[in-house]
């Protein structure tokens, strides 16, 4: 159960209203993530920022491998809320998350996503090498951004625990696979 409530449009302050709409109006739809932090619109601000930078690592990586980033995230943190909603879009993108076929440059983002939740202070200088030889230096700043904001989402829903939205009940993960 979430220990914080979902901020209700129909009650909150006309600030928080506003920010509601504007959640609405860029994102089409208000999760229970983005309904906790509407508690604080600095902090929906902060967090809002990873669709900027998924925005920017999309040309280089393209959208399958920063979910699979993402995924790889979320699952070494063992965040549930995250861990399905990467889970759903790898099945829309028509792949098995539990059969994927990695590239040599996927194997080292999705490695890299790991060790960014694991022990950010441990990446090897043979695994950073390898980002090395597929990435540009701002490519690597803005994938490692990007990691740190999902490792913050991560974070946010775990701590608070957040509940899961129900658009997600059909891709549950389960547990023992998921956080292997």
């Amino acid at each position: 159960m979430a220990r914080i409530s979902l901020v209700d449009p129909n009650t909150a302050t006309p600030e928080l209203r506003a920010a509601h709409e504007a959640v609405v109006q860029s994102h089409g739809v208000v999760t229970n993530m983005k309904a906790t932090l509407l508690h604080s619109p600095v902090a929906l601000h902060a967090v809002l920022t990873w669709y900027d930078l998924f925005a920017q690592v999309k040309p280089f990586l393209g959208e399958r491998l920063a979910v699979l980033f993402c995924d790889a995230i979320s699952r070494q943190n063992r965040c549930e809320l995250c861990a399905t909603f990467m889970r759903r879009a790898i099945i829309q993108g028509g792949e098995d998350p539990e059969r994927l076929e990695l590239s040599e440059r996927d194997k080292a983002v999705v490695e890299y996503g790991r060790q960014l939740a694991a022990n950010p202070n441990r990446v090897s200088d043979q695994l950073f090498t390898r980002l090395q030889s597929y990435f540009s230096e701002r490519q690597i700043v803005e994938l490692t951004t990007f990691g740190a904001l999902m490792i913050v989402n991560n974070i946010f829903n775990g701590a608070l625990q957040v509940d899961l939205d129900e658009s997600l009940d059909g891709y549950l993960i389960q547990p023992e696979v998921a956080f292997a």
